[in-house]
């Protein structure tokens, strides 16, 4: 288990520091706060992608170095379709996640009805530390909730298997 999991709540960057193997993040919300690079982009405002340092985030420093370790980091999200304004924009800026060189699948809501989709969503380290994210009606989080129990994690790292196996590789999904 990485060592600073057993701080009370530890940052995202404390976890990947010491993750050794896998780090799977699913999303399954189609809406999360309004934040200023969302606003500015429903406002016609696009990312300069040749211009790394003006859309490079600490968050990806902390993915890359996992990823320069050997940890693979994926990330799947479940979305209605038609997707959401929020979901177009965050499909357009997946694009610096993949450039952290993280994996990315997208999975269609209506082929999840046979799948287990956890409630909320997570991250989970090294099978081992689940990270679940607890949001307000508006998008807004509320908490996050750390656990270690085995069956918990058992099932979060089985759901998250299944739903990834259906998912659709960011490169080749359209929104």
């Amino acid at each position: 288990m990485p060592q600073n999991a057993q701080q009370a709540n530890p940052t995202f960057a404390e976890i990947i520091k010491d993750t050794e193997r896998s780090a799977v993040h699913l999303e399954a919300r189609d809406a999360y706060f309004d934040n200023e690079r969302f606003a500015a982009w429903r406002q016609g405002e696009r990312v300069n992608w040749d211009d790394r340092a003006s859309w490079w985030r600490p968050f990806h420093d902390h993915i890359a170095a996992a990823i320069t370790r050997g940890v693979m980091i994926r990330r799947l999200r479940v979305v209605s379709e038609p997707v959401s304004e929020y979901i177009r924009w965050e499909h357009y800026v997946t694009h610096a996640n993949a450039e952290a060189g993280e994996l990315v699948r997208w999975l269609p809501r209506r082929d999840a009805t046979s799948l287990a989709v956890p409630a909320n969503d997570y991250w989970l380290f090294d099978d081992r530390l689940a990270r679940v994210h607890h949001f307000a009606g508006d998008g807004s989080l509320v908490e996050d909730e750390f656990s270690s129990t085995p069956a918990t994690v058992k099932f979060l790292s089985e759901a998250f298997e299944a739903l990834w196996e259906h998912g659709i590789p960011h490169e080749e999904y359209q929104v």
